[in-house]
């Protein structure tokens, strides 16, 4: 198989990597201590779950969509090979 003939080359797919963990961070940066009837849990509300996780989740999806669109130069075209 062709290696100019991939869709994604090693680096689309370390970019996609990336983004994806900040993703996955980013949820688990939303989920924390839940209430129950008994005890409300007033760090549902907190900086980091309610402002500070959706941005990381943000930023780790429009990096998924910088990982697909990223087509890197080619050395082998520009010195004439």
């Amino acid at each position: 198989m062709d290696k100019n003939n991939l869709a994604f080359g090693k680096m689309n797919f370390i970019l996609l990597a990336v983004s994806l963990l900040l993703i996955v961070t980013g949820f688990v940066l939303m989920s924390g201590g839940g209430s129950t009837e008994k005890y409300f849990n007033p760090d549902v509300y907190g900086v980091l779950h309610v402002r500070v996780a959706p941005v990381v989740t943000f930023i780790g999806f429009v990096s998924v969509i910088v990982a697909i669109v990223y087509k890197p130069k080619d050395n082998d075209k520009e010195e004439g090979k």
